[in-house]
């Protein structure tokens, strides 16, 4: 199959902006808990913030900003971390007509200097004074730039302060003066093709399909019904999928917080103590969740229980995804029974560190592991695994509710079409898609073609019109013996140990592939710990070799997958795992390919070397 759609489910936005919804909201139900914010004082407990006191908050703000000099129109950038004055600016903007320019915290002074000059920037809210620093040292750069806010300096209060001559009125003559086609927000892509990244408009209708559409189709899962649907907000707002989630909630009128520390000694508590409904994260997250209960299954000597539970799950989940697909009758009396036993003393305690009302979730950023997904279905947790860019305003292909196909990315929602041309790359059309890039009509007319946006992804469709991603079209790598490689085959194998936390394939114009690895911190000091117990008690050598040997092992079973002109032949443990923070991952969590081969150049030319 090359081309499959679905029908709309919703009406595309006819008048008005992004912002209409805190009004509207507030004026049908004042009394709603739209949102929920840490108590200062005692960090497991949260506050309600009603529809009527969050809409006046963004109203104050809104007239700040108009005193402060923004207009309509006016592009501001804002760079912090997740949090609820993120989502405050965001509408006070929206309500004056405003573009919002998300920044990611970690960007360089470069970067920073880049998005703020191409997007002609006014003025930038920043979190600290490290971002407010960053920011002064390129200001020379930026002559439109008039202002820098601070949230920890109290800016939202200064300027709410500012704006009480302002009438109410004008802010909502601004507000009205929105049209659907006007652009909301200028997200800029993750920079891993050219030089800088580039400035994708997305525009309120765009945003407004997407979130319609997902509160419209997949609301039954947001929550048990009854229950107000709840979402903790800790992925990148600066990212598109962090940026959707937050007005998904607004729009739909499920109770938003906001958790700033993607750590686990952070997330896990938060989401113990804020209890959500429903969870949107990257694979990463789930992955972490999955690996941290195996090792403490491990470090109470359980490790073969949990094995045990693991093997049922996944066992489980496949028999109820056959019976859903009318190829059987659904898990035997046996497997049943074992499945309730590990529910009870394995499976309850995974969903306990959700939050304990979590029964599904959602996947984006990367495709998620078959596997890992069949898991989670078997121990109570449905991920919907979807797929999306910036370009199309986050997801445009999603895992149907209540039908999911692992190991796919899911159908196009609806209203999106797929078409998978005759080189195998992804095109997508649908009102979520961009209207183009800012300033480079060049860039726009190579990937809007005809109403279809070309991905640069790899992939295919089944029989039911279930998207199958297989790469980037970029990244497939060519020996010099002429033999194409997708990277992406041995490195979902790789990711699948325990102690591999990342790991990148090259080998372009090289003699035979070789990999980068690094490993789970966490893990690998377990790992290391165990062995060093059982070396002391038996006065053998080191743990070193044993380590690089199970690395070793795991390789071998990779290259199993693959051919023998495939297979890693050589790889490389470095030491320190890539991230956001030393420029090696994008904000959704991918790895920056080109960045990370520029920064190791001296350890892949070893590999080879050697």
């Amino acid at each position: 199959m090359r081309d499959f759609s679905l029908p709309a489910l919703v009406e595309t936005l006819s008048a008005g902006g992004l912002a209409d919804s805190v009004y509207e909201v507030a004026e049908r139900d004042p009394k709603l808990e739209q949102l929920a914010r840490r108590d200062p004082l005692d960090e497991q407990r949260w506050c309600a913030v009603t529809a009527a006191e969050f809409r006046d908050e963004v109203l104050a703000l809104a007239k700040g900003l108009l005193a402060g000099g923004i207009q309509f129109g006016h592009r501001v950038a804002v760079m912090s971390r997740t949090r609820y004055e993120w989502t405050l600016f965001s509408y006070a903007l929206w309500s004056i007509g405003a573009q919002v320019v998300p920044v990611y915290p970690t960007s360089s002074a470069d970067q920073v200097r880049w998005i703020l000059s191409d997007a002609q920037v006014v003025a930038v809210v920043v979190e600290h004074e490290d971002h407010a620093m960053t920011v002064g040292a390129v200001c020379d750069q930026l002559p439109l730039l008039r202002a820098i806010w601070q949230l920890d300096a109290n800016c939202v209060q200064w300027l709410a302060d500012a704006g009480r001559g302002i009438p109410d009125d004008v802010v909502h003559q601004y507000r009205r003066a929105v049209q659907p086609g006007s652009v909301a927000t200028i997200a800029y892509t993750s920079g891993t093709t050219g030089p800088h990244p580039k400035g994708c408009l997305i525009t309120h209708a765009g945003a407004a399909a997407e979130c319609d559409t997902l509160n419209a189709g997949w609301r039954e899962v947001l929550a048990e019904p009854g229950e107000q649907p709840a979402v903790l907000a800790f992925l990148p707002l600066s990212h598109i999928y962090g940026l959707i989630v937050q007005v998904l909630c607004m729009r739909g009128g499920i109770r938003l917080g906001h958790q700033p520390d993607l750590s686990p000694a952070a997330l896990l508590p938060a989401l113990a103590s804020f209890r959500p409904t429903y969870v949107f994260a990257v694979p990463y997250i789930f992955e972490k969740i999955f690996q941290s209960a195996r090792r403490s299954a491990e470090a109470a000597g359980r490790e073969a229980f949990f094995d045990r539970a693991v093997d049922v799950a996944v066992r489980y989940a496949e028999e109820v995804e056959r019976r859903d697909r009318g190829e059987g009758s659904g898990p035997g009396p046996l497997l049943k029974a074992s499945h309730t036993v590990f529910d009870r003393l394995v499976y309850g305690r995974l969903r306990a560190v959700l939050g304990g009302r979590v029964r599904y979730a959602t996947s984006g950023g990367s495709s998620l592991d078959r596997e890992l997904g069949l898991f989670f279905a078997g121990a109570g947790v449905t991920i919907h695994d979807g797929y999306g860019l910036t370009e199309t305003t986050a997801a445009v292909t999603s895992q149907p509710p209540g039908r999911p196909r692992f190991g796919t990315v899911g159908r196009p929602l609806p209203g999106c079409s797929v078409h998978v041309a005759r080189d195998g790359e992804i095109w997508v059309r649908g009102d979520v898609v961009f209207s183009g890039y800012l300033g480079d009509p060049a860039a726009t007319g190579s990937v809007l073609r005809d109403g279809w946006f070309a991905t640069g992804d790899v992939g295919r469709l089944d029989d039911d019109g279930f998207l199958v991603i297989t790469g980037r079209k970029k990244d497939i790598l060519i020996t010099n013996g002429g033999k194409s490689v997708n990277p992406r085959v041995l490195e979902e194998r790789l990711l699948r140990h325990p102690l591999i936390s990342q790991c990148l394939v090259v080998g372009d114009n090289r003699p035979f592939i070789a990999a980068l690895i690094t490993l789970d911190p966490e893990a690998s000091q377990h790992w290391c710990r165990l062995r060093a117990q059982q070396h002391a008690r038996t006065g053998e050598a080191p743990v070193n070799e044993e380590l690089r040997g199970e690395i070793q092992r795991a390789v071998t079973m990779a290259n199993a997958a693959v051919s023998q002109a495939e297979a890693i032949r050589a790889f490389r443990i470095i030491p320190n795992e890539f991230s956001t923070a030393n420029g090696l991952m994008t904000p959704s969590l991918k790895l920056r390919r080109a960045a990370i081969v520029q920064a190791y150049t001296a350890d892949i030319e070893a590999l080879y070397g050697s």
